[in-house]
């Protein structure tokens, strides 16, 4: 199936049978006649190139993700494929292809959105469940240029942006009753949702075995499990979560799954992408610019850090601002005369904002004692000073979640983020 293609399929098409693992690449030639085959005239130096090889490049636990570059790299593409299982578990861990499918539309549909905010897509084939896009190596990972405590000035800007236009643009205020429901129905994720639901609701909640946690957090995580309220709180978050189809979500919004350049930044890996609540995708990121906020907290370098924290928080704000100026735009310009009543933008816009408050809150919480953490403060050497950052983390976890209804705007959430990192 061509971009072309994948652009013409109706809501309404049945997913065809998953392919079989014969179809999986058997080695760099295949790979590579693969890429060749499917980039066509969108990217003539690649295709004409007369040698090509292969790096495997995936980092993650799920896929295989290969670069097809000429031998001095001048030019290259990225191919992706899902195999029926978890790449690093195998046949004891089954998956759904049906997450390769969705990364594909909806990678095709960010990219109608803000088509500079993600990589091209050159070709989803879904017999063999693999895709071929841009290779945006030119970009870092996030998780690394917080490390480096590197300035990103437009990033809150361009992800409130990533933001609006993709969670507007699929919401009921912009979309046909019926063709809502019929991509509700297609973007089904079930497999992928589930690890969602497992990892960001039950797990860190709970004395259960796939956590991870450092043993001097293992007394506030055993006063975490006994909290009562909390837990009412995150169970009202995940009803929302598994009943609200309300825009589609990218589903998997962390620091990972962004790469940056000081004028650029790429959002990738789509495959949770499914129809739910917009203001998880929002309070993932959110909470992706907290993490790094609560670890720089306690890292070296005074006048640094606190300049770096500071950059952090304003990331925050700028990308909540970004996102509520621009879905309010869009929002004046709904067909639909229900939602086009005065008011109505804005309350939508308080509840976003409190589901996201609480979504970051379960997101702080469980990258410090779930099951995967993040590499900001896994990379604190010091095991006091690490225990204290993630005991920040836990703190700010617990209070958005509990005083998301009474924080009014992103101004209030800075407060208390403020006043947790000292």
């Amino acid at each position: 199936m061509t971009v072309q293609d994948l652009h013409a399929t109706t809501v309404s098409d049945t997913p065809s049978t998953a392919p079989s693992i014969e179809y999986q690449f058997r080695d760099d030639a295949d790979v590579i006649a693969f890429a060749r085959l499917h980039v066509g005239d969108q990217l003539p130096a690649f295709t004409m190139a007369s040698e090509l090889q292969v790096e495997e490049i995936g980092d993650g636990n799920i896929n295989y993700v290969y670069r097809v570059c000429t031998p001095d790299r001048s030019t290259s593409v990225i191919v992706k494929q899902g195999l029926p299982w978890v790449r690093i578990i195998g046949e004891s861990w089954p998956l759904s292809l049906v997450r390769v499918r969705i990364e594909a539309e909806t990678l095709q549909f960010e990219a109608e959105c803000a088509p500079e905010l993600v990589p091209a897509l050159y070709h989803f084939e879904e017999a063999r469940s693999a895709i071929v896009m841009e290779d945006i190596g030119d970009h870092r990972n996030l998780r690394h240029a917080f490390l480096e405590r590197v300035s990103l000035p437009q990033l809150g800007q361009q992800m409130g942006h990533f933001l609006a236009t993709t969670l507007y643009r699929s919401s009921d205020l912009a979309l046909d009753a019926h063709d809502k429901k019929a991509r509700v129905a297609r973007f089904t994720n079930p497999d992928q949702c589930k690890i969602t639901e497992d990892l960001f609701f039950v797990d860190p909640f709970c004395d259960h075995e796939r956590n991870s946690i450092n043993p001097a957090l293992r007394s506030d995580a055993e006063a975490l499990w006994q909290d009562a309220a909390l837990k009412v709180e995150v169970a009202e978050l995940k009803q929302r979560f598994l009943s609200t189809p309300e825009a589609l979500l990218h589903g998997d919004l962390h620091a990972g799954s962004i790469f940056v350049r000081e004028d650029s930044t790429k959002v990738i890996d789509p495959e949770f992408g499914f129809f739910g609540p917009a203001g998880f995708d929002i309070g993932s990121w959110l909470a992706a610019l907290w993490l790094a906020a609560c670890a720089h907290t306690e890292l070296e370098g005074e006048d640094d850090r606190r300049d770096y924290v500071a950059q952090l928080r304003a990331q925050a704000v700028a990308s909540w601002e970004s996102f509520a100026r621009e879905y309010r735009e869009q929002a004046a310009h709904t067909s639909d005369a229900s939602f086009a009543a005065p008011g109505v933008a804005e309350r939508l816009l308080s509840r976003i904002l409190r589901d996201a408050l609480g979504y970051a809150g379960c997101e702080l919480i469980r990258r410090t004692i779930g099951l995967a953490h993040v590499l900001e403060l896994e990379s604190i050497n010091d095991d006091a000073v690490r225990a204290r950052a993630e005991r920040r983390a836990l703190a700010l976890g617990r209070e958005l979640i509990l005083a998301r209804e009474s924080l009014e705007d992103l101004a209030a959430a800075d407060g208390v983020v403020a006043r947790l990192l000292g």
